[in-house]
């Protein structure tokens, strides 16, 4: 047996495993299921008081002025998106994204725990796809994951606010294709290639925001935010992109300088 084809009988054995079967092959045992993670609506009741204490800037407004929001569906859309601080690795959801460099060959940070957790069959399909450029997404088997499949996506060295957008936007665009109903993404960009972390939320969050609006069958987004400074910036932004409230951020109150 050829190892392509190794990876490939693998992939649609796994993908077709029943659940209990699968578990049993996870490289990690302390996996999280998706009941697990709170949806923003539940994390923002649980930690209200300290949330309302991250106020947007004068620069904030300015972005989040660039979407108009269906208020009528804020409520809903609060229970489908969630921050998550912890290990995109461990999430048993449909889809998890890889902050993934040009040639598809695993890396470090993310892209390398990613690899170490799927094991050596995801590194041999990622090689039949031969590279994918930037702004662009390519789908793989999760393997050994927990996550049904790994969606590698290529963001941007240059800071193009674009080319990041379109990450986000072609990792959304493969939901119906897979059927996949929960992702979860890293912060695309914001490590070794650079891009400013507070900007790539925004997009980030424009973006999941305005798929939601027109998109029912997308049960969660996560955001998994393992530094600080990003933990702190989600924090703030959701409030803006996912108000919990009538009166949260919409209307440019509580701005800090």
């Amino acid at each position: 047996m050829t190892t392509q084809s190794k990876w490939k009988v693998e992939k649609n054995k796994i993908l077709n495993m029943p659940l209990e079967e699968k578990r049993k092959i996870y490289r990690n045992s302390d996996f999280i299921v998706l009941d697990r993670v709170d949806p923003w609506s539940k994390f923002f009741s649980k930690n209200e008081k300290e949330i309302e204490n991250f106020k947007h800037t004068l620069d904030d407004l300015t972005e989040f002025q660039k979407i108009k929001l269906d208020s009528s569906k804020n409520k809903e859309l609060a229970d489908r998106i969630s921050i998550f601080q912890g290990d995109i690795t461990k999430l048993e959801i449909d889809a998890i994204v890889n902050a993934a460099n040009s040639r598809l060959v695993a890396g470090g940070g993310v892209d390398g725990a990613i690899h170490r957790a799927a094991g050596s069959l995801l590194q041999e399909e990622c090689n039949s796809l031969r590279g994918c450029p930037t702004g662009d997404a390519k789908v793989t088997g999760g393997y050994n994951l927990p996550s049904k499949y790994v969606i590698h996506t290529v963001g941007p060295q240059d800071g193009s606010a674009k080319a990041l957008q379109s990450c986000y936007e072609k990792c959304l665009q493969y939901q119906q294709e897979y059927r996949i109903k929960s992702i979860a993404f890293p912060c695309i960009s914001t490590g070794i290639y650079g891009f400013p972390n507070r900007l790539a939320a925004h997009i980030a969050l424009r973006t999941a925001r305005k798929f939601l609006e027109t998109n029912e069958d997308m049960e969660r987004i996560i955001f998994c935010t393992f530094m600080p400074v990003d933990v702190d910036i989600y924090k703030t932004l959701l409030q803006m992109y996912f108000p919990i409230h009538a009166s949260n951020y919409n209307d440019g109150a509580s701005v800090s300088e």
